[in-house]
């Protein structure tokens, strides 16, 4: 069954195989060896030749596996010596042409911000959720969103970029439907929201989103069916080629843990309480994908930053309310000039959002216990993705051994706790 559904979505082996190859290098330095695996594939292709053809159907063909062992050993070799390209080339290389663009960009576009009727610490606010400016940002306004569970508003991530597809997909309807205008639609979306993701600074979670936007788009212009899984897969499959120390990034690991939570998750939750009436399902929808991406982030949440929220239930609803509406008015106020009618009564709106967002982040951040801080290890971590990983598989396959699997490694789990405590009251 699992087989059968990743035949179904071509990108998610070879990303196995390349992250496979990354963390090899990282962790053992196989780049003198991987240029063997370029040897292999040419004495397999070899030696195929000597392999009698077998009979199959009605006639005769190739035997498949040669030719999946020789993708297989170029496409780890080539994410080997890949992964050490870029730890020889590491931080000291120049800023790429499209940051510098980005940069100068976001430095222009940052001027206008002066003329708004907000505190330092509203404006900072404001920058960081609509162009992801954040130098202006001090630790205590970032630990407010901390606490309240909404940190990932002052990170351009999938929900910014979501936002603003969404907003230039409504923008663009009102042109016809013939296949000339769908095609000018679609280029016109992914030049504007590229250079949206460029102009905030180009974050992995940002990039990640862009590219599955652009897979969709693409699929859609082209009238072809897409895949959650697949897109996914192919946008983390693109990222890593170009660099595969994405891998260890933060914001990667959350944005796609999130996302495939969101995917396997949320529709399973939202049809435990069905909801016809629109007015009601529109929230329980997000809900559900708060509770799905939690529910994918939170051990790794704890491991990076050793704190949970136990208020984000209360705060992303509204905060993600309001934040739909600040990022696209935010976006237009600045770029429209100051004379036009109306701009006045969009500052004025402006204002006012960033009034209410910034006012529910600081009142739900004063309440006590808003946070449960705790820390886990990585061997902690890994165990217990594999024993949630477990419990979802066996749900699918009913296998009671994937059960037996799941329930070892929350023993292991258990086992760890116990010795960690026993060691502290020792201490």
């Amino acid at each position: 069954m699992i087989i059968k559904e990743i035949q179904k979505r071509p990108f998610i082996r070879p990303l196995f195989i390349w992250i496979t190859g990354i963390l090899l290098q990282a962790f053992f330095d196989c780049s003198v060896v991987s240029l063997l695996l370029i040897i292999i594939p040419l004495l397999i292709v070899a030696f195929s030749y000597l392999i009698p053809k077998v009979e199959s159907g009605g006639g005769n063909y190739e035997l498949r596996w040669v030719w999946g062992a020789v993708f297989l050993s170029l496409l780890l070799s080539l994410s080997i010596q890949r992964t050490a390209y870029w730890q020889e080339r590491g931080d000291s290389s120049e800023t790429s042409l499209l940051m510098e663009l980005g940069g100068k960009g976001q430095g222009r576009l940052l001027e206008p911000f002066e003329r708004l009727n907000l505190s330092k610490e509203e404006k900072s606010v404001l920058t960081t959720i609509t162009l992801g400016y954040r130098k202006e940002m001090d630790r205590e306004v970032r630990r407010r969103f901390s606490v309240t569970g909404v940190a990932h508003l002052l990170a351009v991530s999938g929900f910014h970029v979501a936002v603003v597809c969404g907003f230039l997909s409504l923008l663009f309807s009102f042109l016809p439907k013939n296949s000339f205008y769908s095609w000018l639609r679609y280029l016109l979306t992914l030049c504007l929201l590229w250079s949206f993701v460029v102009i905030t600074g180009l974050a992995a979670s940002a990039v990640r989103a862009g590219l599955m936007l652009t897979l969709y788009l693409t699929g859609r212009v082209l009238r072809r069916m897409t895949d959650g899984y697949n897109t996914l897969a192919a946008a983390a499959f693109c990222m890593l080629v170009f660099n595969p120390l994405y891998l260890f990034d933060i914001g990667f690991q959350l944005s796609y843990l999130a996302v495939l939570s969101i995917l396997y998750l949320q529709p399973r939750l939202q049809n435990l309480i069905v909801v016809r009436n629109p007015v009601i399902a529109i929230p329980w929808g997000w809900i559900t994908v708060t509770l799905a991406a939690q529910a994918g982030t939170t051990l790794l949440c704890l491991y990076y930053f050793r704190q949970f929220s136990l208020v984000f239930l209360c705060t992303n609803l509204p905060l993600t309310f309001l934040a739909t509406f600040l990022i696209p008015a935010g976006l237009i106020w600045l770029l429209l000039p100051v004379g036009i009618p109306g701009h006045g009564l969009l500052q004025l709106f402006v204002e006012k959002l960033t009034h209410t967002l910034f006012w529910i982040v600081d009142a739900f951040s004063r309440v006590e216990e808003a946070v449960f801080y705790g820390r886990i290890d990585l061997l902690l971590t890994i165990l217990g993705y594999g024993s949630i990983f477990s419990f979802l598989l066996f749900t699918k396959t009913k296998r009671p051994g994937v059960l037996f699997a799941g329930l070892l490694l929350l023993l292991f789990i258990l086992f760890d706790l116990l010795i960690e405590r026993f060691l502290l009251r020792r201490t």
